[in-house]
């Protein structure tokens, strides 16, 4: 997949309407300085582009494989596209992600919108939460968060209560 002409293509269409948006997943976390592998793009977007966005990407090729009002996932046939994905929010929640992000350089040297690390590491604990077959790899991203300089620990463990997973979190500070 060539990221930088993905996200290029895709972030360039969201800011050209105006839509609140931020990279998220590996590419971010690759962003805030850990590299490893991933197979796909990840993005936060508000929730009202969604109709606009799918339209924009099935018609440069993708195909849709999944839709709901908090996620979409589009795959390209062409592997140069390949695969993006989409978390959609809104109101408190995507004011308070939005306000906060940072701008960095991703791939392909797109400057784009980048969660505070607190907020890559809630959006990892719902995932934890809802694909515990990822818990590995999940656990791993929000340890390295959490050794970031300036990481409100306090802000992640209540992410981690929120949705009854303290004990992951105490597991993890127990790493540090």
């Amino acid at each position: 997949m060539n990221f930088g002409r993905v996200l290029g293509d895709v972030s360039g269409f969201l800011e050209e309407r105006g839509y609140r948006h931020a990279l998220i997943g590996a590419v971010a976390l690759a962003a805030h300085g850990l590299l490893r592998t991933t197979q796909d793009l990840d993005l936060i977007v508000e929730s009202a582009a969604q109709p606009d966005l799918l339209q924009f990407l099935e018609a440069r090729g993708y195909r849709t494989l999944h839709q709901s009002s908090g996620y979409s996932n589009h795959s390209h046939p062409d592997p140069a596209w390949g695969r993006v994905d989409f978390v959609y929010v809104q109101g408190e929640t995507s004011d308070k992600l939005f306000s906060t992000c940072t701008r960095m350089r991703g791939p392909g040297d797109v400057e784009v919108p980048v969660p505070r690390p607190e907020h890559l590491a809630a959006l990892k604990v719902v995932a934890l939460k809802n694909a515990p077959s990822r818990e590995l790899q999940d656990l791993a991203d929000i340890r390295y968060l959490l050794t970031l300089p300036g990481v409100d620990r306090i802000e992640v463990r209540g992410y981690f209560e929120r949705h009854g997973l303290e004990s992951r979190f105490d597991e993890i500070e127990r790493t540090l």
